[in-house]
């Protein structure tokens, strides 16, 4: 492919996905179309707020709502074709570079991303620093971008079939465009405030997404929990990018990298302990990951695109893009490593207690970044962007057969599950595909990029790469995860698809109406995109066949096998029962997700909100305070005064007498 065509495509990769995104929201709806009614988000395969769903041909939910289908059928045009197109050239330039990431993978050791120029399209003068406006599609971004493009189109698929009928689809697909646009720029950027726009836009669209049923308040709760967590973590963030900027005196990534070797170290530990706050936060890692679980309050394909395979991601893709800034600060490295130890396993044991099958697959998205965190700080970037790949395709996968799952049942709970492998057979195949890569069984993908990150940290290990504390901390955290793992994906799947069946009583049906029990499968809109992505969360670990270590893969294997089976043995013996009961004392605060946020709420949440009446309890009495009493003292004066002025003639003759004598006594006096 000419130097054109490279220097081209990254724009239109993003552009694309942003041209969608605004005619989905300005055209979709006009002309008007033919209008039904429809319940708002509950019939068909429509995500219900109650947290019920009704089968396809129920009755409608009574909270009505116009439904326009030709504005529908607009949007979902206006978000897939673009998208295709988008993921088509963004494939293009990955296979012009022959994936040229993977070769990076059998690298001993692991050789740090090297950032290439790119295409410039401009330059912002600031009257200091300058903003440079350059795209570049390296090895790692267009890799990441393969990703970013594909299951976006698959969540868009999707998303047909499962917001039908809603009333707001048009928007919702609009912003999973934007979203996508967003993301890439944040991928081809080759400048640090360039990749700061679309840092805060993501953050802008997850928070849109999340609170798609705005109605409930614990929807939009969970949407100003996230918005308000990540943008905490940003704040570090864009502290990190001014010191990082201004030291290396360009703020191209690039230019940055070339001269880190230059910067004193006390600069660069804390830019990166503040950039290290902004992955903290998008990549919901220890101490700020406690928005990623409340944010299943959105539909579960906005979980699969931007709480499994993108935005999560963002984090970690930045450290790995600024990798050698970060391999220049040992102390950040051993930071991250307690974080990712606490976080791994902290949260795997959190998924272990969870009876909502969303809220499993959450604090295992948590608990797997964190795995990918363990490996840059172990100084692997390579094989923490691979375990980033194959999380996005199986993480994904597993959020669409959620999806299916919970929609057949009409419940997110496990505990109303059971026996569906029967019902749904292309769900339980593709699923069982998913729950054997989060494991790292072979041959799943899961199994070849976790050995990967084992044997990084078990490297980092041996040669000193960490110090011995945060290095024996992250290895014993790592393998203890690979155990949990097991048993909390072997849980979810046997209280799922294996078991009695447990019927959900569905809500009472309107007069002269009747339940209609639904046994099919999901529509081929949602089915298509389960199967295309049962390819690479099965498939894409072949990439890293050559480079396998098969004592630390054996070992890997072995925990998580010992996992699975000592849940199996409990759940064997009471099929009914909760196979959890296995934490004991600690299942309780494991299901609480160890208080973090009752911690949270203690520590920072009560003060805010006291502080935040007594302001206003401040502003009500004091400051309008006085502006009333002012008021009522000019208000008072003027009674007086109005006493004086009443209109009365004798009043007045007596008030000149009264007067004229005053003065006159006063001049005999005092004259």
């Amino acid at each position: 492919m000419s130097r054109t065509y490279v220097d081209v495509f990254p724009a239109l990769v993003i552009l694309l996905p942003f041209l969608a995104a605004a005619a989905g929201l300005l055209l979709s709806r006009w002309p008007r179309g033919r209008v039904f009614t429809a319940g708002v988000g509950s019939t068909d395969w429509g995500e219900a707020r109650s947290g019920h769903d009704l089968p396809h041909g129920a009755a409608v939910h009574p909270a009505l709502e116009a439904v326009d289908a030709k504005a529908n059928r607009r949007a979902a045009w206006f978000a897939v074709i673009p998208s295709t197109v988008s993921a088509v050239l963004a494939c293009w330039l990955a296979a012009s570079q022959g994936f040229a990431f993977f070769q990076r993978l059998a690298e001993e050791p692991p050789r740090a991303q090297a950032v290439s120029a790119g295409a410039t399209y401009g330059t912002i003068e600031t009257g200091g620093v300058p903003i440079t406006l350059v795209l570049q599609a390296d090895q790692l971004s267009s890799i990441i971008a393969v990703l970013v493009t594909i299951v976006a189109l698959a969540v868009q698929i999707y998303s047909i079939g499962y917001l039908r009928d809603d009333p707001r689809y048009p928007s919702y697909s609009a912003f999973i465009s934007l979203f996508t646009s967003a993301m890439l720029l944040v991928v081809y950027a080759g400048d640090l405030l360039l990749l700061y726009v679309g840092w805060e836009i993501m953050g802008l669209c997850s928070y849109l997404l999340i609170g798609h049923w705005w109605e409930e308040r614990a929807n939009s709760r969970a949407a100003v929990k996230a918005f308000l967590v990540t943008r905490l973590g940003d704040v570090g963030f864009l502290f990190g990018i001014f010191v990082l900027g201004l030291s290396a005196g360009s703020f191209r990534i690039d230019d940055v990298i070339a001269k880190v070797p230059e910067l004193p170290t006390a600069t660069v530990v804390t830019a990166t302990m503040l950039l290290l706050a902004g992955v903290a936060g998008k990549s919901a890692q220890v101490p700020l990951h406690t928005w990623l679980p409340d944010a299943m309050a959105g539909p579960t394909p906005i979980s699969a695109l931007i709480h499994a395979a993108t935005m999560v991601a963002a984090g970690i893709f930045l450290v790995a893009r600024l990798f050698p800034v970060f391999l220049a600060a040992q102390p950040t490295l051993d930071v991250l490593a307690v974080l990712a130890a606490l976080g791994m396993l902290g949260a795997a044991l959190a998924a272990l207690a969870q009876d909502d099958l969303k809220r499993v697959l959450a604090y295992s998205t948590i608990s797997q970044l964190a795995y990918m965190a363990a490996a840059l700080a172990a100084g692997s970037d390579s094989t923490a962007i691979f375990h980033l790949l194959t999380h996005g395709a199986f993480k994904a996968l597993l959020f669409l057969c959620a999806g299916a799952v919970i929609h057949h049942v009409g419940s997110n709970l496990m505990s109303q599950m059971g026996g569906l492998r029967r019902h749904l057979p292309v769900t339980f195949v593709t699923m069982t595909i998913g729950f054997a890569a989060l494991m790292g069984l072979p041959p799943a993908s899961g199994f070849f990029s976790k050995d990967g990150v084992l044997a990084a940290v078990e490297h980092a290990l041996g040669t000193g790469g960490l110090t011995d504390a945060a290095g024996l901390l992250l290895y014993a955290c790592a393998l203890a995860t690979v155990a949990v793992t097991g048993a909390y994906a072997t849980r979810a799947w046997l209280r799922t698809f294996f078991g009695p069946e447990r019927p959900v009583a569905l809500p009472e049906p309107q007069p002269g109406t009747a339940h209609i029990v639904d046994p099919r499968e999901a529509p081929p809109s949602m089915l298509g995109p389960i199967v295309v992505l049962a390819v690479p969360a099965l498939g894409l670990g072949v990439f890293g066949l050559g480079h396998i270590s098969w004592g630390t893969a054996a070992i890997s294997v072995a925990l998580a096998l010992l996992g699975a089976g000592v849940v199996y043995a409990v759940w064997r013996g009471d099929p009914l029962a909760d196979p959890a009961r296995i934490l004991g004392p600690l299942r309780v605060p494991s299901e609480r997700a160890f208080y973090v946020d009752t911690v949270y709420s203690a520590l920072f949440v009560r003060p805010v909100l006291a502080l935040a009446r007594l302001v206003v309890r401040a502003d009500d009495r004091v400051v309008d305070g006085a502006v009333r009493g002012s008021g009522r003292t000019t208000r008072g004066a003027s009674g007086l005064l109005r006493l004086a002025q009443n209109g009365n003639v004798q009043l007045y003759v007596s008030g000149i007498l009264a007067g004229v004598l005053l003065i006159a006594v006063g001049a005999v006096v005092f004259g």
